[in-house]
């Protein structure tokens, strides 16, 4: 059986053939993925694509890196999951975290991002006896009921709900606090209406699920002198910017210290492991402490193969000039798309910071909200990204979605990729960009 024929087996075992609601993408609906390598995947077809997706950004070093998959088969050689007690390993990493990261005193590990911003909010409410949470417009934090909603919103939905999935009690989406991000203004009346109910403010510090839009100045500060003031918990997701931007996380980039963090994907280049950690007292309520009131549990936590791909992650952060590496070459690539499009005569906003980077296809100075982004021509964006595709780059196809350099990206990539570029853009522009765009994002509305 041939291995396109994999993808028709998939739908009639797997609800839509594919194990994440963003994982079916328009267009690549028979994609295969059969091998990863460095910069690179292959797909079932034979054809070798370079990657800029990189599964949403975990593996900052690189498919496949040698020094990390050899400590996950040396840990694995040796020893299991036991699921009682504690490793040395676990203890180790728990202290490269809490020296690491600015708001780390203690730490509890888990397997997935969406599993730690849930026990951060949840602590948050124990801690404070509140009810009321605050996101933002274009956040996500996961999968978890208190934070679905409000991601990639169509225009009409902005300022209103706009749950991100069916089969949420009402009274927990009335139970968050929607507000747009970078905007001081909002934050502090919802905290002088609000701020003896709410709980937590729970934010990325770079909105990265939208692409890359930074925090002006000021905001974040903003945000910890009003939870502060109202003795609600400020938490900073930094699933995503932790160890990508800085080992630190961008709390040691922009010196505003939260509550509590989470943290996960580039913590281990790929391998399922995640955490939360922060304030020790806020920490010392889960119910790993015996006899505290905040249940806390899962069998995969701290697995040994797991927690032996993040030290190793982390080692190489630390020891290697990987953050230069990949810095430089984003740098280079943002500027070259700028050029790619100035001389198109293409309205285009490149954004990014360090390795990641993203090109919104409207005019304009770089975009401070989500209401800027729904300038973005999403036609354009996904031709150009199909077209890129042709010329064997991938970066995902799906609305807004950033793109990302590893370690194992060279500058010849970078040349590749902005001769690619070039030609994409045209065929795109020639083809008047993708006519269908239904179901181009994956984070939108389920109308209530």
């Amino acid at each position: 059986m041939s291995l396109d024929s994999i993808s028709h087996r998939a739908l009639s075992v797997i609800p839509g053939g594919v194990n994440s609601g963003q994982r079916r993408v328009p267009g690549l609906e028979q994609l295969v993925i059969t091998a990863t390598r460095g910069a690179t995947f292959t797909d079932s077809r034979g054809d070798t694509y370079t990657d800029y997706h990189a599964a949403f950004g975990p593996p900052l070093l690189g498919h496949n890196d040698p020094d990390v998959d050899a400590a996950v088969a040396e840990a694995a050689a040796h020893i299991d999951l036991m699921g009682v007690g504690v490793t040395q390993a676990e203890v180790e990493l728990a202290e490269d975290l809490a020296a690491l990261i600015p708001s780390v005193e203690k730490v509890l590990l888990t397997s997935t991002g969406s599993e730690a911003t849930f026990h951060a909010l949840r602590v948050s409410r124990a801690a404070t006896g509140r009810r009321l949470v605050v996101k933002f417009q274009g956040c996500y934090h996961g999968w978890h009921d208190s934070v679905s909603m409000n991601v990639i919103s169509a225009p009409e939905r902005v300022g209103r709900v706009d749950p991100i999935s069916t089969g949420i009690l009402p009274e927990v989406l009335d139970a968050t606090l929607v507000l747009p991000f970078n905007d001081s203004g909002a934050v502090r009346r919802a905290f002088a209406e609000h701020g003896a109910d709410i709980a937590a403010v729970i934010v990325e510090p770079v909105q990265h699920n939208v692409g890359c839009v930074l925090p002006v100045d000021g905001f974040l500060q903003v945000l910890r002198d009003e939870t502060t003031r109202a003795g609600a918990v400020l938490i900073f997701d930094e699933v995503i910017t932790g160890f990508r931007h800085a080992l630190g996380g961008w709390q040691s980039i922009c010196g505003v210290t939260p509550d509590l963090t989470t943290v996960g994907k580039a913590i281990a280049n790929g391998y399922p492991i995640a955490a939360i950690g922060g304030r020790a007292d806020l920490m010392d309520t889960f119910s790993s402490a015996p006899g505290r009131p905040v249940f806390f549990a899962g069998t995969y936590n701290g697995h040994p193969a797991m927690v032996a791909a993040a030290r190793a992650c982390l080692r190489k952060l630390r020891n290697e000039p990987v953050h230069e590496h990949v810095f430089a070459l984003g740098e280079q690539i943002r500027s070259g798309l700028e050029e790619v499009f100035s001389e198109a005569g293409v309205p285009a906003s490149v954004a990014g910071y360090g390795s990641v980077f993203v090109a919104y296809f409207m005019d304009g100075p770089a975009p401070q909200t989500y209401t800027d982004l729904l300038r973005n021509d999403a036609a354009m964006f996904l031709g150009y990204r199909r077209a890129l595709m042709r010329h064997r780059i991938f970066e995902l196809p799906l609305n807004l979605k950033r793109s990302h350099v590893s370690y194992a990206h060279t500058a010849a990539h970078v040349d590749e990729l902005l001769m690619a570029s070039r030609a994409a853009l045209r065929e795109a522009i020639e083809s008047g960009g993708v006519a269908d765009i239904a179901n181009a994002s994956t984070m939108g509305g389920a109308m209530r």
